[in-house]
């Protein structure tokens, strides 16, 4: 019991967040195997666009504002602050898990955005959106720890998380097609993404530190053999 009240992806959560991620994984595939070496909006990009892209302040300042929180240092700030944040609600797992989570969720678009291979404003590879996918894979941790210090059951907890991601992929999503940086199937492409390894990295990690813990009890319980060992002899 001490384990699951400790994971970062509870046994509850895990058995909805599960099928939602291979669901993400493969509108991913499609999405990406659709556009594959494209250098045109689709008919749903210019839709979308139409409506979105080309804005003037006060709301280009807004955009370029969220858009800051995707590029380096704004990530960098906002990694920082998480993992200090989770270090002192005593939560080292979820601190491991913003690291891990948001550096596995931009490590994969890096990865597929070659062998996709589709470019905007001259041959700039576009396809899963990094920005979007990660503010959507630290806001997904964020409602995990939240979901989990407030006790939330199942069909709540999930849709915490769940809107969470939906509301920090869709405001990096905009500033990236108001500012003409993506276009919004990269945009969907980057969401999905996050929603399909955030998972599965806190899996990891929850694997990782039970292994860990079982192991140091493992050793304690040989010294603590050996002692009583020592003192019948």
């Amino acid at each position: 019991m001490a384990a699951h009240r400790s994971a970062v992806l509870p046994p509850s959560l895990r058995a909805w967040l599960g099928p939602v991620a291979v669901l993400a994984a493969l509108v991913v595939v499609v999405f990406g195997v659709l556009y594959a070496g494209h250098s045109r909006p689709g008919r749903v990009d210019v839709w979308i666009q139409s409506a979105v892209g080309d804005v003037r302040s006060p709301w280009r300042d807004i955009a370029l504002a969220t858009d800051f929180w995707g590029e380096p240092v704004g990530a960098a700030a906002l990694v920082v602050g998480a993992v200090t944040g989770c270090l002192l609600l005593r939560r080292p797992r979820a601190a491991v898990l913003v690291v891990v989570g948001a550096g596995m969720a931009v490590g994969t678009t890096r990865l597929l955005k070659p062998l996709v291979g589709r470019t905007i404003h001259g041959g700039n590879l576009s396809y899963p959106s990094g920005h979007t996918a990660f503010f959507t894979a630290l806001a997904f941790v964020v409602a995990l720890l939240a979901a989990d210090r407030l006790g939330l059951g199942r069909a709540v907890g999930t849709s915490v998380v769940l809107a969470a991601a939906l509301v920090a992929g869709a405001a990096m999503g905009w500033a990236q097609v108001a500012l003409g940086a993506h276009y919004p199937t990269d945009v969907l492409g980057g969401w999905c993404t996050a929603l399909a390894v955030t998972p599965a990295a806190a899996w990891l990690v929850d694997r990782t530190a039970d292994r860990m813990a079982d192991r140091t009890a493992d050793r304690r319980d040989d010294r603590v053999a050996d002692a009583v060992r020592r003192e019948r002899h």
